[in-house]
């Protein structure tokens, strides 16, 4: 590699970190401020399980943040190139613009072998790991969920309102002026609970609490009509109900298939695809035993088609970046942005067809890359024959 060679290379890779670096931020921020930072603030979270978990997520963020970071790496790189004229000097030189964008690739190839790494083997490790850590940091202080004088909304189906508590301990505690609003799908209130006192539990095996309410009134509604006001409500005051239970599932799991199959290894995937081809079906079972099979050939494909995002995202952002010519850091991030959309929603589009798989959506998973290296060979070639 000559000078020139390592004067691109270590232009993009400064600029591909800085980029990385900023988008990892703003998906772990995302993920941080929905999944953390209420039960940190509430005191349910220690500070340095907070930290860990953190640092658990980036694994995950890297994975969608690398072909972001290569895209808009290369885009402000060869665009400031090429705004100072040293393309134009490269070219008069006798370099031809896939001699000139050779470091850049090699660059990117070697973020292909980094993605893959970290998308078969760094980010499932690490969402094992932090669905664990953070079921272990809910455990070791559940009742702080039950914060007086709170609405209280972690519970799916519930709102939850308590005036005092006990001290309690671990496994329960005494409540009194206990609220509870049941809603909808359509978050309407189907059913109203308020009781003078009552009893928490928290049942391990089925991660949630059990109250058990005493002096309770309970108004409610005609699910049928829960929007016609001149309905009377149902009013009873019981002197105790039934037990109600209050899931924590939002925690501790309940994953659907998909998203556990994301958080395999890669030797975990091809045996899970091995299990699950080699399953007995039942008749009239076939359609849906091929359904369960193209959703572990999916997820592969899907992420060795995220690494190799890099390497396309990259091809594609070569030509472009010459040809823009532009130094904008806000101007190339939105370019990369609406690249990346586009590629994002290609992706999604196929995803859509995992219940089809005649149509053989793990091979269609390849189109978006497919697509963007057939424009980023054209752009360069027609980029090149022009000047």
């Amino acid at each position: 590699m000559n000078l020139l060679d390592r004067h691109i290379f270590k232009g993009v890779l400064a600029t591909a970190m800085a980029a990385v670096a900023l988008f990892a931020f703003v998906l772990a921020a995302g993920n941080v401020i929905r999944d953390l930072l209420g039960p940190l603030l509430s005191g349910q979270l220690p500070i340095l399980s907070f930290a860990r978990l953190v640092l658990l997520l980036i694994p995950f963020v890297i994975s969608y943040a690398l072909p972001l970071g290569m895209l808009t790496g290369v885009l402000l790189t060869l665009g400031r190139l090429s705004s100072d004229s040293e393309v134009t000097a490269m070219r008069a030189a006798g370099l031809s613009l896939p001699r000139i964008a050779r470091p850049a690739l090699l660059l990117a190839f070697l973020g292909v072998l980094l993605a893959l790494r970290v998308n078969f083997e760094s980010m499932p490790w690490a969402r094992v790991q932090y669905h664990r850590e953070l079921a272990v940091a809910i455990r070791a202080n559940p009742l702080s969920y039950l914060r007086p004088k709170t609405f209280i909304r972690e519970f799916p189906g519930y709102v939850v309102y308590v005036g005092s508590m006990g001290s309690g301990s671990k496994d329960g505690t005494d409540v009194k002026d206990f609220w509870l609003w049941q809603i909808d799908g359509e978050r309407r209130v189907v059913r109203f609970v308020r009781a003078e006192s009552g009893h928490v539990e928290y049942d391990e095996a089925t991660n949630e609490f059990i109250v058990t309410l005493a002096n309770a009134r309970v108004d409610e509604h005609d699910r049928k009509a829960l929007d016609d006001f001149t309905q009377p409500l149902r009013v009873n005051t019981f002197g105790q109900v039934d037990p109600v239970h209050l899931s924590l599932s939002k925690y501790f799991g309940s994953q659907s298939v998909h998203q556990k199959l994301q958080w395999m290894t890669y030797s975990e995937l091809l045996a899970e695809r091995d299990r699950v081809a080699g399953e007995t079906v039942a008749p009239g079972g076939e359609r849906q035993h091929a359904r369960n099979v193209m959703k572990v050939s999916l997820t592969i494909q899907d992420k060795i088609n995220m690494a190799l995002a890099v390497f396309s995202f990259a091809f594609v952002g070569v030509p472009l970046g010459i040809k823009v010519s532009r130094r904008e850091t806000s101007a190339n991030l939105g370019v990369a942005v609406l690249l990346a959309l586009t590629y994002y929603f290609l992706i999604v589009v196929v995803g859509w067809l995992d219940q089809h798989p005649e149509y053989r959506p793990d091979l269609l998973l390849w189109a978006p890359n497919l697509i963007f290296l057939s424009i980023g060979a054209w752009l360069l070639v027609r980029l090149d024959r022009a000047s």
